[in-house]
């Protein structure tokens, strides 16, 4: 039978250097958080969007699960806490941001295969000499001890999460063979960055 998957896109950051309503922003017409939902939606069973407390959103598809950080601001390892225990009752997770427009769901697939495939609780992408923090897979139940732990020693950071798993790392040319044009690690920080190539460097 096969595994059990959710999708989980944080959308609970602050957007300071946007100065708006970042994930609500349009690219190509579709608001952010709806591209990134979208290509999560392609390759797992349902998808979980984190949002900060109070927030609602209009700009979403009705068969989305949206579920609230209990607190604001405390980080994305907060965030991914708050989706894995929205996703307890499946096996795996896909982790991507809301800001990330042009995730390619083929290589999403590839994370998820991967982590089907080796012996491991979480799959990311090479980025030069180390593993990109989003998009990720998990396995759900060891990356939410994993996380909550690391949220009681004080940790926030979401490398943190794949540095506590066994992680498989898959290396830029299996991925990019896929993506040549790195599209999946896209993601927009500025205003400026919806007609450029966005912040790359995690």
């Amino acid at each position: 039978m096969p595994p059990l998957r959710s999708g989980i896109v944080l959308a609970g950051g602050r957007s300071t250097r946007f100065g708006s309503d970042k994930l609500g922003a349009s690219l190509d017409g579709v608001p952010l958080v709806r591209r990134a939902v979208d290509a999560v939606a392609a390759v797992t069973d349902g998808v979980i969007v984190v949002v900060p407390p109070g927030v609602e959103r209009e700009d979403l598809p009705d068969d989305v699960t949206v579920t609230h950080d209990l607190q604001e601001g405390e980080g994305p390892l907060a965030g991914l806490h708050t989706g894995l225990l929205a996703a307890v009752r499946t096996d795996q997770v896909l982790v991507a941001g809301g800001d990330m427009p042009e995730l390619q769901p083929s290589v999403l697939r590839l994370l998820l295969d991967t982590l089907d495939e080796a012996s491991v609780e979480a799959a990311a992408l090479a980025d030069g000499d180390r593993p990109r923090p989003l998009p990720i897979a998990l396995r759900t139940w060891p990356a939410a001890d994993a996380v909550h732990a690391l949220l009681h020693a004080g940790r926030r950071r979401l490398r943190d999460a794949l540095d506590s798993l066994r992680t498989a790392v898959i290396d830029e040319a299996t991925w990019t063979a896929l993506d040549p044009g790195r599209l999946t690690l896209r993601d927009i920080d500025e205003p400026g960055d919806l007609q450029g190539q966005g912040d790359r460097s995690g």
